[in-house]
């Protein structure tokens, strides 16, 4: 079901983004581009099937699709131009060579297997390269139409972990709680989870991406629960830890301390500030404590049409942050055989500093003592 965030984004907007592939393509000296992944396909052009071929140059859009989709889309894709194809390949080379274009931009979603057979079919002087990561560079500022649909997803995970929160108890399975809160965030009109949610308690909460299994909570064990769901095509993605009673000392210790480091990269994140330098603000945090070779994955990544997409917060990032990009904070520590602990939030970086968009708490709660 389309909600109405989804709806702000307009012809326009498309219009503009179709506009700054071509500006890439001018300063790449590329005849066009061509796009199949279903995300970029829905940012670029607004198509939600699942079959169909953007073609962008600098001055025309052609859109590409089979019989199934040709009625959607002639309702839904901004292009100049919709036309129907028996064989995708085939339609693609007939749409190439009708345009006389040569040095042709594609992504990373056109397999190998599919790029030789239209350099065998296709002209011999025809140029192929990847440009895959500069499309997905033009995704990670968002527009305010995308951060409206993000946050309806992220207030529906508050929504539905309500209503599930009285089962994260002793005796309940993780992979019960799991299905029900995907049954949660379904019922109050969530398109799609986000991911396999990962229900991890006790030991396995050492695991990052502990996916819930059939392990029975225990009462003063940590449990930690990583979830999102998708609206209008835009993903949430939050990560709470929990107690059932008191957990061990050194538990609640790493526990306050991934808290610490949470709130100081949160506290960082503004336009012009490097990536990498809000990744080290939590980083060195948790290592000044000891616990440094325990924090092995980078500090967050982009939130969008796809649940992970630049940016990356990371001791290799090489980005700054700008107005308009959401990504998560979500620094964790993990010791082997015993309990880990992550806390994740989505921001949106304002022109002021950032704006939480995920709003479940995140202080320590022990919930056989409320």
């Amino acid at each position: 079901m389309e909600r109405s965030p989804g709806r702000r984004i307009v012809t326009t907007e498309y219009s503009s983004r179709q506009s700054r592939v071509g500006e890439l393509l001018n300063a790449g000296g590329f005849d066009a581009c061509i796009v199949l992944g279903r995300e970029n396909l829905r940012y670029f052009c607004g198509f939600t099937g699942t079959a169909g071929v953007l073609v962008l140059s600098p001055d025309h859009r052609l859109f590409l699709t089979d019989s199934r989709y040709t009625t959607q889309a002639r309702a839904e894709v901004v292009a100049d131009e919709v036309r129907e194809y028996k064989v995708q390949s085939d339609g693609l080379i007939a749409a190439l060579k009708d345009a006389g274009l040569k040095k042709v931009g594609f992504e990373g979603q056109l397999a190998y297997s599919q790029v030789a057979e239209i350099r065998e079919k296709g002209e011999p002087d025809w140029c192929w390269e990847m440009i895959g990561k500069e499309l997905q560079n033009l995704r990670s500022v968002k527009s305010a139409g995308e951060v409206a649909a993000i946050e309806a997803a992220a207030r529906l995970n508050v929504e539905a972990f309500q209503d599930i929160l009285p089962l994260i108890r002793p005796g309940r399975s993780e992979r019960e709680i799991a299905l029900q809160l995907e049954f949660a965030l379904k019922k109050r009109g969530a398109e799609e989870k986000a991911f396999d949610f990962i229900v991890a308690s006790g030991a396995r909460g050492a695991l990052p991406h502990g996916v819930a299994s059939d392990r029975k909570l225990e009462a003063g064990e940590l449990v930690t629960i990583d979830f999102g769901c998708r609206v209008a095509g835009y993903h949430s993605d939050e990560t709470v830890t929990l107690a059932l009673g008191e957990p061990q000392p050194q538990a609640r210790e790493i526990f306050d301390l991934v808290l610490a480091a949470h709130d100081r990269a949160l506290a960082a994140v503004a336009p012009g500030v490097a990536l990498v330098e809000i990744d080290r603000l939590a980083r060195e945090l948790i290592a000044e404590a000891g616990y440094g070779e325990f924090f092995g994955h980078g500090l967050g990544h982009g939130v969008g049409l796809d649940v992970h997409e630049l940016p990356q917060l990371s001791p290799r990032s090489t980005v700054t942050a700008e107005e308009g990009m959401v990504f998560t904070v979500e620094p964790g520590i993990y010791l082997p055989g015993r309990y880990g602990v992550r806390i994740e939030d989505m921001v949106v970086v304002t022109a002021e500093g950032s704006r939480r968009l995920t709003s479940l708490p995140k202080q320590f709660q022990n919930l056989m003592n409320p």
